[in-house]
């Protein structure tokens, strides 16, 4: 097999661009410098922030930042953003980076997540990231469409105690008594049953406009909080539509009523009970908002589904 060069990558990258690549006008759009030092405040040491000529150079936060957008564009876990990134042409061009550099690890982006999470400042950036691209015309319109899909992590190996004990809040004190044992565990997830199968991790709920599939709201519980309880924190008012589109998962009778309190319509599809099956024109509707409602599943499917990456799940 011949060596892919420099002029491979050039051609392939030219062809996705022909074909419309949403990355290539997402990178445009967004003055992506105006957001380093904000960041960098938070996430330099003390010597990195001297920048220091000598030494190994720290990874470029904003190269960081690119990254945790596309994690969310894309739904993926650390690990799975880690892969695409080697793998695909275009998302290592959404970073700025060559074939010859070289790619942040999952853990390193899982640590400098965290210094933003605890500076309080995840939030504030991607609310300005939206901002951008609302002035360049990618304004929420159309509906919005709400779903959550499980992201796995690798299950831990604890006694029948030791998980009694994380449920309640505790940490077991022979973790206590070996640090290194204690940082891998992972004291957040919980498992979750979906279509008979058992998971063990997260949940990210997510709010997509339906037009621009861009994601708008999110939220992360852990995997055994039902889809329905985070509804209220995703629904979002800048939307120029008042349709939310959902799976029969969110409906009920409080749900509807609440959307309707909020001034928006529900087009939640309905389910069929026993002896009350769905009548031929709920089937119909159910069917017309499916061709909406589907488009929540690109921002899913494309990696979980199409892409059958490593240890996931697809949405419902």
């Amino acid at each position: 097999m011949a060596q892919f060069g420099f002029f491979d990558a050039d051609k392939r990258l030219s062809a996705l661009s022909a074909k419309g690549d949403p990355l290539v006008g997402i990178s445009a759009l967004v003055p992506w410098e105006t957001l380093r030092d904000d960041i960098e405040a938070v996430v330099l040491t003390a010597d990195e922030a001297r920048k220091s000529s000598a030494g190994r150079k720290p990874i470029d936060a904003l190269v960081l930042f690119r990254m945790l957008v596309l994690q969310s564009l894309y739904n993926l876990s650390d690990e799975q953003i880690e892969y695409q990134v080697r793998d695909r042409l275009s998302f290592t061009r959404f970073l700025g980076l060559g074939i010859e550099d070289s790619i942040p690890d999952g853990t390193t982006l899982w640590l400098f997540r965290e210094k933003l999470a605890k500076a309080g400042l995840i939030d504030k950036l991607f609310e300005r990231f939206g901002q951008h691209l609302e002035a360049k015309g990618y304004i929420a319109r159309g509906g919005q469409m709400v779903d959550a899909t499980i992201v796995p992590v690798p299950r831990q190996r604890n006694s029948r105690d030791e998980n009694e004990q994380v449920k309640a809040g505790t940490t077991p004190k022979d973790w206590k008594r070996r640090p290194s044992k204690n940082r891998q565990k992972d004291k957040d997830a919980r498992w979750t049953k979906k279509h008979g199968r058992s998971f063990f991790g997260y949940k990210n709920h997510v709010n997509a406009d339906a037009p621009h599939k861009l994601i708008r709201e999110y939220g992360v519980t852990d995997a055994s909080v039902h889809d329905s309880q985070k509804l209220d924190d995703l629904l979002n008012k800048g939307n120029t539509s008042s349709d939310v589109y959902a799976d029969s998962a969110y409906r009920s009778a409080e749900t509807e009523r609440k959307l309707k309190a909020r001034g928006f319509r529900s087009r939640i599809h309905k389910r069929g009970r026993r002896n009350r099956p769905l009548t031929e024109a709920e089937t119909e509707a159910n069917s017309r908002k499916s061709k909406v409602r589907a488009r929540i599943e690109h921002v899913f499917g494309a990696q979980e589904c199409a892409f059958r990456l490593i240890a996931t799940t697809c949405s419902d």
